[in-house]
This record gives C-alpha cells, structure tokens and sequence, in this order.
C-alpha cells in the first residue's frame, strides 16, 4: 500500500508515529527517522563509542540517551573487578563513556540497574507515541506502550549517538487480534508462543505487528511487555499495542513520565497516537483465546512449539520447507518425534530474562510454589529482571518463598537468557526456561538444550524435574 493511500485512509499508530518522527525520504527509499529515546548497554556501545571518538564526534543529544548493564553483569558475585576480563572491561569503558559524554546510567550501585527492556518501562523512559531505538534485538518489548521500538546493530548505535536519527524502511503493518478469555494456568508467553507457532519465524518479515482484541484489552501492561517482547522472534522488528488507561496508570508517578500539568497534556498527546478505528491494515489474523493452551517449544527455535499435551510432531506433519530444521531439532533435542515432550527429564529451571523477569512474574509464581520444593535433580534459579524489581519483590516476601522452595536468588541481569555472563548450560544439560530464545548454544554450551514456557511452567518443570503441565501440578482449574 503506497503512501498516498496511508494519508487518505484512517491511519495505524505505526503511520502517526512514523510520520511525526520522519526527516526525509533517502534515496534508496528508506526513511531517515529521529529516534526519539535511545537505549544502550554494554554490549555493542563500545564500538559504536569508539567510532564517534575516531571521527571527532560527540553525541548530538545526551539527555536522550539512557544506559545500564545487563547482558554480562554476574547475577552472583556482583562485586568488582569481575572475574571475567572482557566483562570487567565492558562496565569500565560504558562508565567512562557515559561519564565523557553526560549519558544517564544506571550502574551497578544505583539501586536501578536492570536489563534494558525492563530499566526503560519501569523508570517511565519508555513512553508512547515514540520512537525507541537500542542494540538489543528485543527492544520491540517497548511496543507495549505504543512506541515504535526496534533493535538496531552497532554502526546503527553511532548514528543515533551522532544525529539522534537513522535509516530505516517503513514495514507494513499486520493486526493480530486474540478475543475471549484465556483459560485458567495460560498466559501471554503461551499466546506469543502460539502466535509464532502459527505464524512462522518469518512470517513476520517486513512486517510490524499490532497487537489487539478483546485478551490483549484485558492484559495488564507487563503482560503486553511479554507478548511485544517476542515479535521479533516471529520476524518482526516492530511490534506494539495501542496505548490505554492501561498503559497511563502504568506510567503515573513513574520517574521520568511527565508530571502536573504536563501529565494531562501527554495523556491527550498519547491517545490521539493510537490507531484510528477504521485504520487500513496489511493484512488482519485473529485467534481465540480459549483456543489456546500451556505451550512449550520443542526445537531450535520459537516456531517449533506444541501444546504441552500434544506429541513433538512427526516429519511427515510438518511443511517441507521446515523438515531439514525439524530433523536437526529431533538429533540436538535428543527427542523422538510422535512421542510427548511431556515427561521429558529437565536438569536447570531459569525464571528471568526480558520476556519474563518483571516482578507480576515472580509474583504469579510465588503464589503456587510455596511449601512445595524444587526436585534434588534440578539447578533452580531466579534473576529478577531489575534491582527495583527485586527490591520490591525481597519487601514482599517473594525472595523468602523463592529460596525456602530450593530456588537461588539471584541479583538482575540476562542471566541464562544467553551465553555471556557465568549462568551457562554445562553439556547437554536441558533447560525449562521463560527466556525468549531456544537457538543452538543460546544459553552458554553448543550442546545444551532449551525448552521454552511460561514462567509457572518453568516453576513446575523445577518441582517436577520434568516437562509437566502446570494446571496439573498446581491443581489449577
């Protein structure tokens, strides 16, 4: 659909936004658009640091910039120097170029440090209407809010850094609706899970993806973090909710949302961004929620998931040009197809990451694991996604729970998400994990194996030290 279409029709929250933000049309068709937030760790920052230091550059605007460490901090020995080297020396350089260049960050002794897609939402940096730029691939997480939020590569981090603007091509937009309500024990990792189960792990190239209907209406603001958080992983570098009396309650108060009389101002601001009722969409699925079960992956990536009571699918099921990944899948897995992954013996249980390390999470589970135990067969650990997230959930009483069950607590960070800080997988070991990615070698060892679920079905897999259904074991109905 080409432009002059988009301004005659009613228009999706992606077209208000990216047209408020456009600069000008480049040459090769791209956008030049000014982010308006940009978010950095310690990651692919240095680089990008460096590159503006060999061209004499400075960063164009500083008090838009807001940094912290995540993906290598340790989440157990937390004092300094770290034992690794390279961590060690990341932290340093992204201190000394935050300090050079006026960049808010929140360290280590802050109280505030977190991972990124969790410090930007709970400080009320994150906000709609915007746009949000970060070298993280998840960074569509702050879709929630109604930004338009994309993860972008090191010499796309020294462009912002320099001009506050990049080059990007606008995408289509999709609507994904979920109507109804879901049943008891499923939650929103279960309903991304299905969607890129449906969908593909490319379904979603070149396309945005608008989240709505009547379950994500109802959904709390973390619980469209989670299901924002994962677009990327269905091809999608955008995904995002229109914004609501959700979304503004979530960001009252907050730290750096406005305040007084700028508050009402941004509330009016924020409404008219959302998608008009009669916007022209790209293309529209819709699924029932009630359709929709405890889900877990099976595979080597997101789209290779089941309900936990159906069998890992045969060959033979699965569309042609999938097989060759279904058949390494079956091999790194070590899992037959036509038999359950229901059973299947886990020996870690990982509770964290962007996609589910907020402190409704952590809550959600203490409420069915105290007085149970985590199985003497299973390593069970918890990182909450951010030090006010743990604080919080230490005052409430949540940590106790954790540790009393056989769980260690842990300080915020990645953690078991991936392979760069200390919390790895050792050798074929088999991970229940509510983290966003089960790609070969994702969490620290080539042969370790990665099962993909909510965060109370991580917690019954911990009990268990098996793939279960936590409706089951908790008696949830």
């Amino acid at each position: 659909m080409d432009s002059i279409q988009r301004t005659i029709m009613s228009q999706t929250l992606l077209d208000k936004v990216w047209a408020a933000h456009a600069v000008r049309t480049l040459p090769n068709g791209s956008t030049q658009l000014l982010i308006g937030t940009h978010l950095i760790h310690e990651v692919t920052s240095p680089q990008a640091f460096g590159m503006l230091k060999d061209l004499g550059l400075k960063v164009l605007y500083p008090s838009r910039t807001f940094a912290t460490v995540d993906h290598i901090v340790p989440t157990d020995e937390r004092q300094e120097p770290f034992s690794d080297n390279l961590a060690d020396a990341m932290i340093k350089a992204l201190r000394k170029n935050c300090d050079d260049h006026g960049i808010k960050f929140f360290d280590l002794p802050s109280g505030q440090q977190g991972i990124v897609h969790i410090v930007g939402p709970e400080q009320g940096i994150t906000q709609p209407g915007t746009t949000i730029a970060c070298g993280d691939s998840h960074t569509s997480t702050h879709g929630a809010f109604g930004a338009i939020a994309f993860g972008i590569g090191t010499s796309q981090v020294r462009d912002v850094l320099a001009t506050q603007t990049m080059a990007i091509r606008k995408p289509k937009v999709r609507r994904i609706n979920v109507n109804g309500k879901l049943s008891p024990g499923v939650y929103a990792k279960d309903v991304i899970l299905h969607i890129i189960r449906n969908l593909g792990v490319n379904g979603g190239l070149g396309y945005a993806y608008e989240y709505g209907g009547t379950t994500f209406d109802a959904f709390t603001q973390e619980e469209r973090m989670t299901v924002c958080n994962m677009s990327i992983e269905g091809g999608a570098r955008v995904g995002y909710v229109n914004p609501d009396n959700t979304t503004f309650e979530y960001l009252r108060g907050r730290n750096y949302a406005p305040k007084g009389a700028d508050w009402d101002a941004a509330v009016a601001r924020w409404k008219s961004t959302a998608s008009d009722p009669d916007a022209v969409y790209d293309d529209v699925v819709t699924y029932d929620a009630a359709d929709i079960s405890p889900t877990v992956t099976w595979g080597i990536n997101p789209g290779q998931a089941i309900f936990i009571n159906e069998n890992v699918p045969l060959a033979s099921d699965v569309p042609e040009k999938d097989r060759a990944t279904a058949e390494e899948a079956y091999a790194h897995m070590q899992l037959t197809a036509g038999k359950p992954i229901k059973g299947t013996k886990v020996q870690v249980a990982f509770l964290g990451s962007c996609t589910n390390g907020r402190l409704s999470d952590l809550q959600e589970v203490a409420r069915y694991i105290k007085g149970r135990k985590v199985s003497s067969s299973v390593k069970a650990i918890v990182v909450p996604g951010s030090q006010s997230v743990a604080s919080l959930a230490e005052s409430m009483g949540l940590a106790e729970i954790y540790r009393e069950a056989g769980f260690e607590w842990r300080g915020a960070g990645c953690s078991m998400c991936l392979g760069m800080n200390p919390d790895k997988l050792v050798g074929d070991q088999l991970c229940a994990s509510s983290s966003n990615r089960n790609f070969k070698g994702r969490q620290g060892s080539p042969t370790g194996r990665t099962v993909l679920m909510s965060p109370l079905m991580v917690a019954a897999a911990a009990i268990t030290g098996e793939i279960s259904d936590a409706r089951e074991i908790f008696d949830i109905k």
